[in-house]
């Protein structure tokens, strides 16, 4: 048995539960994980917070980094060969938010040595999303994109990808995030009043070739829509509604599209932490216990970096 978050009814993270849960050991194609971390992500809550169909009660977490305890029969992971005591991250797993959780092999990999155990649980939830947000608006080399939310911890990892492949990127952030704005390689401007006239200045003369949308306000859609003519770049992982009434873009890790696309490319994410070229910044952990209150500096809008509970 191990400790773990569940919810046993639709509701928020005050309604669940820590529990005594089963850990079963690992048959053909399953290893079992000491987690020494859970990352924290909205989707977590987001999942639980109205019935949706799924069976009750549920499992919350869905990324960790921790220690192999068991392996199943002639089972290897993404990564390849595996064994007890090898430090591994797990991801689109269930019931993170424990002590212990037995998982599908194929979704761990091995953790790179440089990176901290938040940090790794905290990279491919992040990781994917922000990768599948320039994919899909086809960002090239060369181009000005415009982001919304870019201090959020999606927006620091679609600063250093975008970076890396030579795209700039114009976020919008509170004035006290500027800095970490530029650290990842971003031009800061404020959202609020004239944010389409200041993100034209910071353009100077080339055109916003798509626009990228953390954070659902209608200002963040609007501005969008009054700056790229093609609506099929223009992409949110926030406003559900805006993209079906104005035909742009939406992507959640529950469509099958985004789903085959995130797990494609966890192995060149974790390639690039592992080279340092993709950081996490961590902004606080909690002890296990404090689930609920981390996921309320999670949506306080600015935590300052990623969470992670620590069991």
């Amino acid at each position: 048995m191990a400790r773990g978050w569940i919810a046993r009814r639709p509701g928020p993270p005050r309604s669940w539960q820590l529990a005594e849960v089963p850990v079963p050991a690992p048959g053909p194609g399953e290893v079992t994980i000491r987690v020494r971390a859970a990352g924290v992500n909205p989707a977590d809550a987001k999942h639980v917070a109205t019935e949706s169909g799924q069976d009750w009660p549920v499992a919350i977490g869905y990324e960790v980094s921790g220690e192999i305890t068991g392996v199943g029969p002639d089972t290897r992971i993404g990564s390849g060969a595996v064994a007890v005591g090898d430090e591994v991250l797990a991801f689109r797993i269930g019931g993170g938010y424990s002590s212990a959780v037995t998982v599908a092999a194929e979704k761990v990999f091995h953790k790179p040595a440089t990176l901290t155990h938040p940090e790794a649980a905290n990279l491919l939830l992040t990781g994917t999303t922000a990768a599948e947000m320039l994919a899909v608006v086809a960002a090239a080399p060369g181009d000005t994109v415009l982001l919304h939310g870019a201090s959020g911890a999606v927006g620091v990892s679609v600063l250093q990808q975008a970076a890396a492949r030579g795209i700039r990127v114009i976020g919008t952030a509170a004035e006290g995030s500027f800095d970490r704005v530029r650290r990842f390689g971003g031009i800061p401007i404020t959202y609020g009043p004239g944010l389409r006239e200041r993100v034209l200045a910071a353009a100077g003369d080339v055109p916003i070739a798509a626009a990228l949308d953390a954070v659902g306000t209608d200002e963040a859609i609007d501005v969008s829509l009054a700056l790229v003519a093609d609506r099929s770049r223009i992409v949110t992982i926030a406003a559900r509604g805006r993209a079906e009434d104005d035909g742009i873009r939406w992507i959640a890790g529950s469509l099958p599209d985004s789903a085959r696309f995130r797990d494609a490319v966890r192995p060149a994410l974790i390639e690039a932490a592992a080279a340092g070229t993709l950081l996490v910044p961590i902004a606080a952990t909690f002890p296990l216990g404090e689930a609920p209150g981390a996921l309320e500096l999670l949506a306080s809008g600015h935590p300052g970096g990623a969470l992670a509970l620590l069991p």
